[in-house]
């Protein structure tokens, strides 16, 4: 099963592309606007999403062009990974990053793309998109999850 087994995932680095793609649940977390505010200064999460993020799936639709269509979409790297306090528990890149196993319900484990979503994992039904707001009312949205 090589690496596609749960327990066989030892490095983020050592991932070719599509690997580290199929890694992804699809919660829809990293397609969410964030807003930090003093003192700390710590990013928190909104509930605006780009306006590229399928709201039913959270998938992206443009997700080969996502980084010219949509400059400021996030490109995560294995090392970017820690600092990323904002990433939640159940995310893969995290969880292997900490050393630990992929949840049940995770799509290499459970065959099963949409539990994500039916365990109200995902931002299904809370994401809005950006082009519904005014982005300078950001803060307005702030929510947190789980």
């Amino acid at each position: 099963m090589g690496w596609l087994d749960p327990g066989g995932i030892q490095s983020l680095d050592s991932l070719s592309q599509s690997e580290w793609d199929l890694l992804c649940d699809g919660c829809g977390i990293c397609c969410l606007y964030k807003v930090r505010t003093p003192p700390e200064m710590k990013a928190q999460l909104t509930r605006v999403a780009c306006r590229y993020l399928d709201l039913e799936s959270c998938t992206c639709t443009i997700y080969a062009q996502r980084h010219d269509l949509m400059p400021t979409c996030i490109d995560l790297h294995a090392k970017d990974i820690r600092p990323l306090n904002w990433l939640p528990e159940t995310c893969a890149y995290r969880r292997i990053t900490e050393g630990k196993p992929l949840p049940w319900w995770h799509v290499l484990r459970s065959g099963k793309h949409d539990l994500v979503h039916k365990l109200g994992i995902s931002v299904r039904d809370i994401a809005i998109h950006e082009n519904v707001i005014d982005l300078n009312d950001l803060q307005k949205y702030v929510i947190q999850l789980w």
